[in-house]
């Protein structure tokens, strides 16, 4: 061993520096320099059990600046003590904050701990770190404070699963300050961006185009799915008032009353709104529309079709969902089985269309609304 590898190695003599200094000043650069040390030096397992006693005595300084020393030159080191960085977390903010904001010791539990318990400017910390665990992801999420998920939600570095993503859309619904940060990550699942989509704000909206590669007319197209989607939450609360026939005439005047909209709500099984939509298009009563939907023949839907100036291609499958619900039995509360009317309808669309166009199946598909796994689902009972 060469001399200058000697002195490199963790003695006695540093720790006697650390005795020696009788002021906090001194005891800060002794401290700072044997962390450094301690850090970087090859140690025996001896040598480095006695540079962590020391450590934890570092810990219990009563100088706020030896502690700081303590905490800033061990604050991304594999070797501090995990108990050591526990203690350093919940020291006052000066000391805190850089082993929370990188100390690679502290566990998910840890960091779990800290959110739970912590304010505000120590959960932003946490989740700005340099990787976040699903585990951490799903808590601060789900209870941390507004500023923290604003910043998790940009931070690469934070591994959001479906429930990390599902948890921040549904608690921050509506707030486009939060859900615009998710813009600015590296990538984004196609079924994040097209929820993402009719929540975030313009300049949001230019960003994911930009910066996710995503075709200016796919973002339209996204942007529309999401607020059809969102009409027709709102139908059945429109079917439960005295007046569907002007939310629909609202809907009309707005410009949003569209082919897409109409067979969304069918194949959710809105049949009244169907009605009174096709009646609104039509230009016809409800009554009448009702009479060429359910009791006029196999003529009546195409007649009121055309009258509405609905697409011809889409009326084949309004005839199956028209034919679906018909079958449907009639529940003791005097309603029918929605659930039952969805996977008739589906199993019906994947029998009967095979032949069509893959664009078109699959235009007609995504106005079902089903899940990967309600859609697998309804595959298998196709099939059997």
């Amino acid at each position: 061993m060469t001399v200058q590898t000697l002195r490199a190695r963790l003695t006695r003599d540093d720790i006697q520096r650390l005795s020696d200094a009788t002021d906090a000043e001194g005891r800060a650069l002794a401290a700072r320099k044997f962390c450094a040390r301690f850090a970087s030096v090859d140690l025996s397992d001896d040598e480095r059990k006695i540079g962590s006693e020391v450590v934890r005595l570092l810990a219990d300084d009563a100088a706020e600046l030896v502690r700081r020393s303590l905490s800033v030159t061990l604050q991304r080191s594999s070797h501090l003590p995990p108990d050591v960085a526990r203690k350093l977390a919940q020291d006052i903010d000066s000391i805190a904050m850089p082993v929370i904001a990188g100390s690679p010791v502290l566990s998910d539990e840890d960091l779990v701990e800290i959110v739970r318990t912590s304010p505000s400017r120590r959960q932003a910390a946490v989740a700005a770190r340099s990787e976040v665990s699903e585990i951490v992801v799903h808590e601060i999420v789900e209870v941390g404070d507004r500023e923290a998920v604003k910043i998790l939600a940009s931070n690469n570095g934070a591994r959001f699963d479906d429930r990390g993503y599902a948890s921040a859309l549904n608690r921050f619904d509506g707030d486009a300050d939060v859900l615009d940060q998710f813009v600015l990550r590296d990538s984004l699942p196609i079924t994040i961006t097209e929820k993402l989509i009719a929540h975030i704000s313009d300049s949001a909206m230019q960003t994911l185009v930009n910066r996710h590669a995503l075709p200016a007319q796919l973002a339209v197209e996204l942007a529309e799915g999401a607020r059809e989607r969102a009409t027709v939450d709102l139908v059945e609360q429109a079917g439960l008032s005295d007046e569907p026939r002007r939310f629909v005439q609202q809907l009309q005047l707005n410009g949003r009353l569209t082919p897409s909209l109409i067979l969304r709500s069918l194949f959710r099984g809105h049949m009244s709104f169907f009605e009174h939509c096709m009646a609104e298009m039509a230009g016809v009563t409800h009554e009448k529309a009702w009479l060429l939907v359910h009791d006029a023949g196999s003529l009546g839907l195409e007649t009121l079709f055309k009258r509405a100036g609905m697409p011809e291609r889409i009326l084949p499958v309004a005839r199956s969902a028209v034919s679906a619900w018909h079958s449907l039995e009639i529940g003791p509360n005097g309603t029918p089985d929605i659930v039952r009317f969805r996977r008739l309808l589906a199993e019906r669309i994947l029998t009967q269309f095979q032949g069509v166009p893959q664009a078109e199946l699959d235009y007609i598909l995504d106005r079902l609304d089903a899940d990967e796994a309600e859609l697998g689902q309804m595959r298998l009972s196709a099939a059997s």
